[in-house]
């Protein structure tokens, strides 16, 4: 067995704030960290230790060029000579960056978090597959879901640069999923193998008690005392269906607000201008909170307060997360770690992969029916002590999705990654 402690690479369009990516990264590096390894990290947008950060804005997916080459690259099924020439030009500049980065920290392994698995970023995605056959550094692949999983990726004319580097089937390269859904398309579509590991939290380092610091986010926002506080602690996107989580709020018949916590993302502004629109028509008070909560704490520019996510469940009453599909659930995995009752949606994955392992929660399939609303007025009225369930939820989370479980597989990882090449 080799022991080797390396000097990783993290390699992202962007390593900051809330997005799930982000966060998992930093579960992986910190655990990396423990085992002795030393991190640094190339993205277009840090908020890890600039010390050991290399930012190169053209990695970032909103980065005003690449944002223009991904817009013409997934409207149609033909693309410019111009957006191919540009792609060529920053495919160039990015390796360089790379190889730089690589020169500057006296990288030994690169772990590449969803930049060869979504093309947001194309011509990132085909500057680390030409550096690892260039120089055969050790890499993994950590993906967090697939081009084929997202429709709005369909129509393309990029088919020649998805089938060279969303995901590359390379020998150096060490692929990573987060579910079994992914590991079997990943083999069916491509022929490649990959290891399995789940999205985790740190379980066996129970959440503090609060310590005040967010005892004036109900009144802040404007929720009185006697009313309910849903959390839907996701990006606001179609798949996440929040208005299954407004038609809750409607039809609970009890004094509520929606907070939403992150932002629009990637994929514009026009469905919350539908949530929105909606919440108004059928009067449920939603929150869009973007910028007042974050990983940790701290203070806009106005000189309001940031809360963390942590401070956001801590005051919930109930966690609602009705996507329709996942690549894991990182809402699910909070919502058991600081013992929130969750009201979710059966999604493939958790069916599958969590379900299984006796998970207690309020699920539903398609639509918010009588029953679900029941099960939620009976936790909101304390009628049904959710004390236990929650505990359980715990142990089970411990079990199952706890650092321990990661340390372990990163562990193996490690020591096959650098055995792949020998």
């Amino acid at each position: 067995m080799r022991e080797k402690l390396a000097r990783i690479g993290f390699v992202a369009t962007r390593l900051a704030g809330t997005d799930g990516v982000s966060l998992e990264a930093a579960k992986w590096s910190d655990v990396l960290t423990e085992l002795g390894h030393t991190c640094f990290f190339f993205t277009g947008e840090s908020d890890r230790p600039a010390e050991r950060s290399y930012v190169v804005p053209e990695a970032h997916f909103e980065h005003d060029m690449i944002a223009q080459i991904h817009c013409d690259l997934f409207d149609d099924y033909c693309r410019t000579e111009t957006t191919s020439e540009a792609i060529s030009d920053y495919r160039s500049h990015l390796k360089r960056e790379l190889h730089a980065f690589i020169r500057h920290f006296d990288i030994d392994l690169l772990v590449i978090e969803n930049a060869l698995s979504i093309p947001m970023n194309v011509p990132l995605g085909l500057a680390l597959t030409e550096l690892i056959a260039e120089t055969r550094i050790p890499s993994v692949a950590h993906h967090h879901d697939f081009v084929w999983e997202r429709a709005r990726f369909s129509v393309n004319a990029a088919e020649d640069y998805l089938a060279a580097a969303f995901p590359p089937a390379m020998s150096s390269i060490h692929h990573v999923v987060i579910n079994s859904f992914g590991a079997k398309q990943l083999a069916l579509r491509t022929g490649m193998r990959s290891t399995l590991i789940p999205n985790v939290m740190d379980f066996d380092t129970p959440p503090g008690t609060p310590d005040g610091y967010a005892n004036d986010l109900r009144t802040g926002f404007g929720i009185g005392k006697a009313e309910c506080l849903l959390l839907q602690p996701t990006r606001i996107v179609p798949r996440k269906r929040i208005e299954r989580s407004i038609e809750l709020a409607r039809k609970l018949d009890m004094p509520s607000w929606l907070l939403i916590t992150h932002d629009a993302g990637d994929e514009g502004h026009e469905y919350q201008e539908y949530l929105a629109e909606y919440a108004e028509a059928v009067g449920v008070r939603v929150l869009f909170a973007q910028g007042r909560f974050g990983h940790g704490r701290g203070l806009t520019a106005q000189g309001d307060k940031i809360y963390s996510l942590a401070d956001a469940y801590q005051q919930a009453d109930l966690v609602t997360y009705p996507s329709w599909v996942e690549g894991f659930g990182n809402a699910f995995l909070e919502a058991i770690y600081y013992r929130r009752p969750l009201l979710m949606s059966s999604y493939e994955i958790f069916k599958t992969d969590i379900q299984p392992k006796g998970f207690q929660v309020i699920t539903f399939d398609e639509f918010i029916s009588h029953a679900t609303v029941c099960d939620a007025q009976a936790i909101l009225n304390q009628s049904n002590n959710p004390e236990d369930m929650l505990q359980t939820n715990y142990e089970l989370g411990r079990k199952h999705y706890s650092f321990r479980v990661l340390r372990k597989r990163l562990s193996t990882l490690i020591e096959q990654s650098f055995d792949q090449i020998s």
